[in-house]
């Protein structure tokens, strides 16, 4: 085999990974879209999953394609890997969130995956340059005002979940105070399709869109396409917008029940009202930063909002030592997914060293 098909055959291996590694997002992520319309009652599990992938597939209809650009080349100087092994780093990175993905969803734990995207890629992107370079100069490797924006936002997206979910459900409480119990169930029941298809339209929007950035890098890695100007990331094909969103609606088709259940009835408990303040309050989070290039977890967005609302009701509705455990995962994924990524590189390395592959 040539050098030209041998490189051939490892970019389509590694996008048939990076889809994977999308279809395990919607699997994993797909909690965050249908919990609360599931554990209110609004809709079945069947019907909520076809419900939440379709607007996860069309979100490319209403989103660019600035979350993409800010993975695939604002987070990691792709440049200061030797060109030989580029692609090695994108799959390490990829087997890294994917293992961390399948740890915590066998868990239960409702981790982001976007951060396991990241934390995968700056993994196998610091071993690669370790071992090729040594230490000198590692910090080079990572690029500050990409990890500044999407390391803020670990913060930030639960906390604006968190506060837009108390001021709405404050607001319902005003604003329905003389209506009765039933009349309000019966309102926002059918509110909560509504503000389902929103979140869903958002986590599509954001989630898929790391995958079309990791899969345009590798294209570029591999002599497909050509990096823009300063190394910046090529315009992305349209073939990958599809395939990307048509990967994580998939995923979200075969649910992620262990999840399911921690986010829909452990953190607090949720009645239509609820869960369509939570669900608002995250898409509003969701589409505010996919508008503005910057990659957040839906995870986090959605937790922090049902936070807000159960907290809305009397901070005791909130079950704490679940959300402590949930945060503490949170914390862990960047680091964790990094560790994992660079073991895959020296193992893939081993690899190809072993057979020239």
């Amino acid at each position: 085999m040539d050098a030209h098909s041998a490189a051939f055959g490892l970019v389509v291996f590694i996008i048939f990974i990076a889809l994977v590694f999308d279809y395990v997002n919607g699997f994993h992520d797909a909690a965050n879209s249908i919990a609360t319309v599931v554990a209110t009652r609004v809709l079945s599990p069947g019907v909520a999953v076809a419900w939440a992938a379709f607007f996860n597939f069309v979100a490319f209809l209403v989103f660019g394609t600035s979350v993409a650009k800010t993975i695939g080349g604002g987070m990691v100087n792709i440049n200061t890997i030797t060109a030989d092994y580029r692609l090695y780093v994108l799959l390490a990175g990829l087997l890294g969130a994917i293992l961390w993905n399948l740890i915590t969803w066998y868990l239960g734990l409702p981790t982001s995956s976007s951060h396991a995207l990241v934390g995968g890629y700056a993994g196998g992107a610091i071993a690669a340059y370790i071992i090729s370079h040594g230490l000198y100069g590692v910090e080079g490797v990572l690029i500050a005002a990409g990890w500044i924006k999407t390391l803020s936002f670990i913060v930030l997206s639960p906390l604006i979940g968190m506060a837009l979910g108390f001021v709405f459900m404050v607001a319902v409480y005003w604003i329905f105070h003389r209506v009765t119990v039933s009349k309000v169930d019966r309102i926002f029941r059918v509110g909560q399709l509504f503000s389902a298809a929103a979140f869903s339209l958002g986590h599509g929007g954001n989630d898929a869109q790391k995958t079309m950035g990791i899969i345009t890098a590798v294209l570029a890695a591999g002599g497909f396409l050509q990096y823009g100007e300063g190394g910046s990331l090529p315009a992305i094909p349209f073939w990958v917008i599809l395939a990307a969103h048509a990967a994580i609606g998939l995923g979200t088709l075969s649910g992620g029940w262990r999840i399911v259940k921690t986010m829909g009835t452990r953190i607090s408990k949720l009645q239509p009202v609820g869960g369509f303040c939570a669900e608002t309050a995250g898409a509003f989070t969701l589409f505010g930063a996919t508008l503005t290039g910057i990659p957040v977890s839906t995870t986090h967005t959605i937790t922090g909002s049902i936070v807000g609302v159960g907290s809305a009701r009397r901070l005791s509705a909130v079950k704490w030592g679940v959300a402590t455990r949930i945060i503490w995962a949170w914390v862990l994924t960047i680091p964790m997914a990094a560790l994992f990524a660079s073991i895959s590189y020296v193992v893939i390395l081993g690899i190809h060293h072993l057979t020239g592959f």
